[in-house]
């Protein structure tokens, strides 16, 4: 991520992970650009996501930005309730774009592509998902994301998207790269300063 060049510190920013879906919770599918909805689990998530940042005089936020996917969006509509901000929708916030894996289940692909499963367990930078995108392709496009959020002055912003897009942002800061993209771990609900 790159400063500002006027001069003025970046806004700070903070990515929230949406709430659970029912991919989430039987932990066992690709979900990728599926646009699957929040479960009751994770609609009281984001409601108590939303009650803790208000509840927080440290995190005042200017605005609120959000994945244009269903489970980023609600979470992020739900916490607007109590941080009185409306959402702005940035598709490039997404999930990573699993291709003919979404929806898949885990064990299924495991047996059927050995090898390329093999590969996106070990995060080798040269794997891409079948008919879909590599995890350097992901995480550049959220950190362009994150650069013309910072340059839009306004922060301190929050950030809802999901969990291959935070890991990647961690992975940027980290001496490893995209190869510790599996050791970065963020709850559904979670927050994390970048």
């Amino acid at each position: 991520m790159t400063a500002l060049s006027s001069g003025r510190a970046p806004a700070r920013l903070w990515l929230a992970r949406h709430g659970e879906t029912a991919d989430n919770r039987a932990g066992d599918r690709f979900q990728g650009f599926r646009d699957t909805p929040l479960n009751d689990r994770g609609r009281a998530q984001a409601d108590a996501l939303g009650r803790r940042l208000a509840a927080d005089p440290d995190r005042r936020f200017a605005s609120l930005w959000c994945s244009d996917l269903a489970r980023a969006r609600e979470t992020a509509e739900i916490v607007s309730a109590h941080i009185g901000l409306h959402p702005v929708l940035e598709p490039r916030l997404r999930e990573g774009n699993r291709g003919e894996w979404e929806g898949r289940r885990f064990r299924e692909v495991a047996v059927e592509a050995p090898q390329r499963y093999a590969a996106w367990l070990a995060a080798d930078p040269d794997f891409r998902f079948p008919g879909g995108e590599s995890l350097g392709e992901h995480q550049q496009r959220v950190l362009a994301a994150l650069d013309d959020i910072r340059r839009a002055g306004s922060g301190p912003a929050l950030v809802v998207c999901h969990r291959g897009s935070i890991r990647l942002v961690l992975c940027a800061a980290d001496p490893r790269g995209i190869a510790a993209f599996h050791d970065h771990d963020v709850a559904n609900a979670g927050l994390v300063e970048v």
